[in-house]
């Protein structure tokens, strides 16, 4: 009784806590817990219309912010300024001299390709990196490569088409007219070397990567 006695006077000394105003108790949300067969099996069975209703919600919010933007003519990817939606379109050649006479460009631009716009020097030292890539192309070329030759090509040599005409456009007048020359023999020759691939006649191809080799060589040796 007296350590009763001791106990009340302790309360009765120890100060009320106040209620703090203004503060609304949450309830918790509710677990369903199942007590007939096992309890694993009796959980998911009842969370899992829980998280389909969430997964249609997320479903019905994505579909209809789509919907809003097709109806209003607005592209996300459009407004941001960083990709497009499209295929990116093929940036205009200054020097009409590096094209076929007959097409009026050339068989292996790839469009679509994106192209990265350098200073010149750094386009000479594309030119010449990209140069070397094709001469170690010699190794791919063989029975059944051919496509994969093709392909490796025209990346290369649309880069390649474009780097020419901007430096054509900027070199001095007495160097237009080798570079453009020296363009339209590895362009010809790239023409020829990508139509023995597309046919995949083998031996057609090797002579005429012989031919683009030498040429090769001479656009490495003109950008070094």
């Amino acid at each position: 009784m007296a350590h009763l006695a001791n106990l009340n006077g302790i309360s009765e000394t120890l100060p009320a806590i106040p209620k703090l105003p203004n503060i609304h108790r949450t309830q918790k949300p509710s677990k369903i817990i199942g007590f007939h067969g096992k309890k694993t099996e009796h959980l998911q069975e009842q969370q899992q219309p829980l998280q389909i209703t969430r997964r249609m919600a997320l479903s019905l919010a994505s579909i209809a912010l789509v919907s809003t933007c097709t109806n209003n003519n607005v592209s996300l990817a459009e407004d941001n300024g960083y990709w497009v939606t499209d295929l990116l379109t093929v940036p205009p050649v200054e020097n009409k001299s590096i094209a076929n006479e007959k097409t009026g460009t050339r068989s292996f631009v790839k469009k679509g390709l994106y192209v990265a716009n350098l200073n010149n020097k750094n386009r000479m030292y594309r030119l010449m990196k990209y140069a070397f890539d094709l001469l170690a192309m010699e190794d791919l070329i063989g029975p059944g490569t051919l496509s994969y030759v093709k392909k490796y090509l025209r990346l290369k040599s649309t880069v390649m088409y474009y780097d020419f005409d901007k430096l054509i456009s900027a070199a001095p007048v007495d160097d237009k007219q080798p570079l453009t020359n020296l363009a339209n023999r590895l362009f010809d020759s790239f023409e020829k070397l990508e139509e023995a691939a597309k046919t995949h006649d083998l031996p057609q191809t090797e002579s005429c990567y012989q031919d683009t080799k030498v040429i090769l060589q001479e656009v490495m040796a003109r950008m070094a």
